[in-house]
């Protein structure tokens, strides 16, 4: 049987890191790479088996799961962020797509998410698959800062059961997650040359609220439905503003 490899990032995940790699306890080695924790992220990590590798700076999330696949031995690659799991038959599916030989060299994979504890599935979130599973030596992460994803050279397939995704916990998380994501969202932007102005971020983010509220039927998830659609609003105009921002003092 081919082994795999688990890789994680993390930093503060006491909350959620147990959860993760629990379930995804079948792997043949577990890999965190930890930045600057300072609560017992890598005391639990280390006893569930991980290799823990601490690193004081942050280059952006691209460039550090990279540094987790350096680490990676196995002939495949399972990716899972801190606040993400997998149930039995989504473990049944990964076994199974491994043992196929010479089907894929990686494997997109849904993912449902929850905010607040309730499941969104409808809005700007339906339909979301992930590249997650991945011969190691055939896929590399994107370089970018925020919202990196896996490239792979070679055949993609899709399994069909979900990774889970505790994406927004309170509205203490989503303050938090709104403004790490937009500052780092903002400098990928500038970086890129774009530019931005107040104007540009209220409609962007009005934009944003109307295709997941109504165009993508949020809506049909009830008040969870407009607490996303709000929640990606805030996102959007928080990133495009910290860009105006940047723009002006350049």
């Amino acid at each position: 049987m081919p082994r795999l490899s688990l890789i994680v990032i993390t930093k503060n995940e006491e909350a959620a890191i147990g959860r993760c790699l629990g379930s995804a306890n079948f792997a043949d080695e577990i890999i965190v790479v930890d930045n600057g924790t300072t609560d017992k992220t890598a005391e639990i990590a280390r006893g569930l088996g991980a290799r823990v590798i601490v690193t004081p700076d942050w280059p952006g999330f691209g460039p550090q799961k990279s540094r987790a696949l350096d680490e990676a031995t196995g002939d495949w690659v399972l990716s899972l962020d801190a606040d993400e799991w997998i149930e039995p038959a989504l473990a049944s599916e990964i076994h199974a797509a491994m043992a196929r030989a010479n089907t894929a060299d990686g494997y997109e994979i849904p993912r449902r998410s929850r905010f607040c504890g309730k499941i969104v599935r409808y809005g700007d979130w339906r339909g979301d698959r992930v590249l997650r599973l991945f011969r190691r030596g055939r896929g590399r992460f994107s370089a970018d800062k925020v919202h990196e994803h896996v490239i792979v050279e070679g055949r993609i397939a899709r399994l069909s059961w979900p990774i889970e995704h505790d994406s927004i916990t309170d509205h203490a998380d989503a303050a938090e997650k709104i403004d790490r994501y937009a500052t780092a969202a903002a400098a990928q932007l500038a970086a890129e040359g774009k530019t931005s102005s107040t104007a540009k971020a209220t409609l962007r983010g009005w934009m944003a609220f109307l295709r997941g509220y109504v165009l993508r039927l949020g809506f049909l998830d009830g008040r969870t439905g407009l607490q996303v659609a709000d929640y990606n609003r805030r996102y959007t105009y928080e990133k495009w503003a910290r860009l105006a921002k940047l723009s002006r003092r350049s």
